[in-house]
Order: C-alpha cells, then structure tokens, then sequence
C-alpha cells in the first residue's frame, strides 16, 4: 500500500498586459514580474482557500522576505499571459512559492520563487506553523498525521 505525500500543489491564471505595464516600447518593465507573481498568489489562494484575508483573520501577515526573478523573454501590450504558481511544501513556519509565466504561444517567459513568513498582529515573527496554516495543509493533502 501506497501513501504518496504532496510536496507541491499549483494553480495557473491569466492576466493581461496592461498598457500602463510597458515601457515606450510595448514591452513589460521588468518589475512587474512580481506583480504577475502576486497575481498568481492571490488567484492561487482563491482556488485554494487560503487568501491573505483568512492570513489577516487569523491574525497574522505574511511579508515577502525573499523573492527571485529570472527573464527569459518579453511579454508585450495586449498578451495573455498564464502564470502557473506552485505551492512548495516546507516544514518551517514560511510560505515558498515558486511561479512560472508563458506568453500565448505557450514559451516560458519568466520564472521566479518568493519566499513568506508569518507575522503575528503585534509584530513577532511566528517560529512555528499557525494553527490554521496547518489546518490548511491537512485540508489539501500536504500535511498527513
């Protein structure tokens, strides 16, 4: 008997490049990327029931401590870009996501990792999952006790 464990789970969303996204060129500023990458967090957290409102319910946020950004092509004015961001399981009490981003012809435009950690409503860095984090990872399968 097999008990095969989760160590990711994903989501993929689109969005498109907005005008006001690009230099005079038509091609996207490179610091937008991580806005595509925060697009994809929230439409994953939406998918996955795990939003950064319930974060701020649960009293805690989760700052960006890390993030990484590799450029590999352009997207333009006017693409429909899909993002596909993957959840990477970890023991540590820390969000990693990792993100990948095609153009509409379905080429690999940009990769790139965050990394998130848990900090309570007065300011402490939590050293440990929430409860309701952990709740979460028991809910999709990536936490079996």
């Amino acid at each position: 008997m097999s008990s095969e464990i989760k160590m990711e789970i994903s989501f993929t969303s689109e969005i498109r490049v907005r005008f006001a996204e690009t230099d005079p060129l038509g091609i996207v500023w490179h610091g937008n990327y991580i806005q595509y990458f925060e697009d994809g967090r929230e439409a994953f957290g939406r998918h996955h029931g795990i939003s950064y409102l319930d974060h701020k319910a649960n009293g805690y946020t989760t700052p960006i401590v890390k993030s990484v950004c590799e450029h590999k092509l352009p997207l333009s004015y006017g693409d429909i870009a899909t993002i596909k961001t993957i959840f990477i399981d970890s023991p540590a009490a820390k969000m990693i996501f990792k993100y990948e981003i095609y153009n509409p012809k379905n080429k690999l435009v940009c990769t790139g990792e965050t990394i998130q950690v848990f900090v309570e409503d007065q300011g402490s860095l939590s050293l440990t999952m929430p409860e309701f984090f952990l709740d979460w990872k028991r809910k999709v399968g990536l936490l079996h006790e």
